[in-house]
């Protein structure tokens, strides 16, 4: 079939790459080129994150929400202004984090997550893309062991998903990194875990082989889409491409586009920000989740990064100073000596959904258009896991999966 991929981040790429392999005739189209510093991919933590199956939502969030975002040294920031406009999607979002449903959006985070570095492995394998892909240790740091021993809904989603920690105490921890600052005194490890040493390259990378095998590329903005016998798109230059089947993966600008088929997705641009520290003084034997700052710490190709924190801001408001400032001031606590060169910041925008699920499958209303994005912060985790069931979807095999719970009509019209 010809197929056109909306949107040329992980999981766009990744489709696009699975596609070629099926043998259609595969299109990527964005305004940016894959691992762009303007694409969200290029700028997350890097984790390929199998352990993430708790969703955004949960009962702890709704109590300590409304004294977070009045809290300047709090990972949550609100642009009072924007309120508004993010009601229709907090209502449900806060509705999703009941127990009972809690338990229901894990199991389906597991689905996605829990063979994502074999996912990764199968699209890179004999690509310049494998090269980026680092298998090791995980740390997630605790300032103390009741931290974790407290959290008892955390500890029951690993049992129930088979996610059982090592545990750290403080000797162990220093032991494996003699820099860590002394606020730190618990954490738990997880092995075979997998990261990314450099998004934006790593995407570049998976781009330029899906190229050298023949997969095209068009750069331009997708302003409108038609549904139907043969859909359509049109970019902003007024020029109107038609496929067999049109995939949409444009993460958070791929709510406009579903609105426009009458599918109800609901979309926020959860905005992330990142400091990337060069010829840093220090390296971390492998990532670290900080979890009173909610920022993780990644060892890249040349350089440190650390990455978290949440924004509700809209997509086009410019970004705030507050948020970096605060991972600055919470790195210093993990690694008060560390020096570098220079550091980068940067903004991106999650596209999240109300129940941390994202959009996989085709709606009634426009069967020849399927949608695959709001990987919120799993993105890069299960960007290759999307594109392959995009695959699957539009060659009309059989997938491994219940599409149900993602379902981008589920939200209503």
């Amino acid at each position: 079939m010809k197929v056109i991929v909306v949107g040329a981040g992980i999981t766009g790429v990744s489709s696009a790459e699975w596609l070629r392999r099926d043998g259609h005739d595969v299109t990527l189209l964005d305004p940016l080129m894959p691992g762009d510093a303007g694409q969200t991919s290029f700028g997350n933590a890097g984790l390929i994150a199998r352990t993430s199956v708790m969703p955004v939502a949960t009962p702890a969030l709704v109590r300590k929400a409304a004294s977070m975002v009045f809290d300047p040294g709090a990972p949550l920031f609100l642009r009072w202004s924007y309120l508004p406009r993010l009601l229709p999607w907090l209502l449900p979002f806060l509705g999703n984090a009941r127990l009972p449903r809690l338990r229901e959006i894990a199991e389906s985070l597991s689905a996605l997550t829990f063979d994502s570095t074999e996912q990764h492995m199968a699209l890179a394998r004999g690509t310049a893309a494998e090269s980026f892909i680092q298998i090791g240790e995980y740390v997630t740091l605790y300032r103390d062991p009741g931290d974790y021993h407290g959290d008892a809904l955390w500890r029951e989603m690993r049992a129930r998903h088979n996610l059982a920690p090592e545990e750290l105490d403080r000797a162990a921890l220093v032991d494996r990194d003699p820099h860590l600052g002394p606020d730190y005194t618990f954490g738990t490890l997880f092995s075979d875990f997998g990261w990314i040493v450099d998004p934006g390259r790593y995407v570049a990378a998976l781009f330029d082989h899906y190229r050298q095998q023949g997969g095209a590329f068009q750069q331009g903005r997708v302003v409108d889409i038609a549904p139907g016998e043969a859909p359509s798109v049109t970019l902003d230059g007024g020029e109107v491409l038609s496929a067999d089947r049109i995939v949409i993966c444009a993460g958070v600008w791929s709510g406009a586009m579903a609105r426009r088929l009458g599918t109800g997705m609901r979309l926020e641009a959860e905005r992330g920000y990142h400091l990337s520290m060069f010829a840093p003084s220090i390296t971390p034997p492998g990532p670290y989740m900080v979890t009173d700052a909610k920022f993780v710490i990644t060892p890249m190709m040349g350089f440190l990064r650390a990455a978290g924190v949440v924004e509700f801001a809209g997509i086009d408001a410019a970004p705030s100073a507050a948020p970096p400032a605060l991972i600055e001031k919470s790195l210093r606590r993990v690694y008060p000596k560390l020096e570098f060169d220079r550091c980068d910041t940067w903004m991106g925008r999650r596209p999240t959904t109300p129940d941390s699920l994202p959009a996989l499958g085709s709606d009634a209303r426009a069967p020849n258009v399927i949608q695959a994005y709001g990987g919120q912060h799993v993105g890069l985790t299960i960007g290759p896991k999307l594109g392959r069931t995009v695959a699957a979807l539009v060659s009309e095999r059989g997938v491994n999966l219940d599409l149900a719970p993602y379902a981008p009509g589920r939200f209503g019209r």
